[in-house]
């Protein structure tokens, strides 16, 4: 298995608070560890417009894998969080990052 970091981009429509950034922050925090931490990249980055970025570590077979695996933890803690799929549509994610024991 190779571990990577996969950059998963969106947009808050309708905003976000920094309870609610925090509360997203939360249910993510366990997917963010050394490799991304190391790197220097924050779990969540958003802008004065609204737009997001979220970056995970996902462990997957390839890179294929690992990105829809992020998606799929993202697009689950926006709705824990209170965001539709509307409310925070998301864009293509990409890896940014990758360690392997190979």
């Amino acid at each position: 298995m190779t571990t990577f970091v996969i950059t998963v981009p969106g947009t808050f429509v309708a905003g976000i608070t920094d309870t609610s950034c925090a509360t997203l922050e939360g249910k993510l925090a366990e997917q963010h560890t050394n490799l991304s931490e190391s790197q220097g990249l924050d779990l969540l980055s958003v802008n004065d417009d609204g737009t997001f970025s979220i970056r995970l570590e996902v462990e997957a077979a390839d890179r294929y894998q690992a990105e829809l695996d992020a998606v799929g933890l993202v697009s689950t803690a926006l709705q824990e969080t209170g965001f539709s799929e509307e409310d925070a549509p998301l864009g293509t994610p990409a890896v940014t990052g990758i360690d392997s024991d190979l």
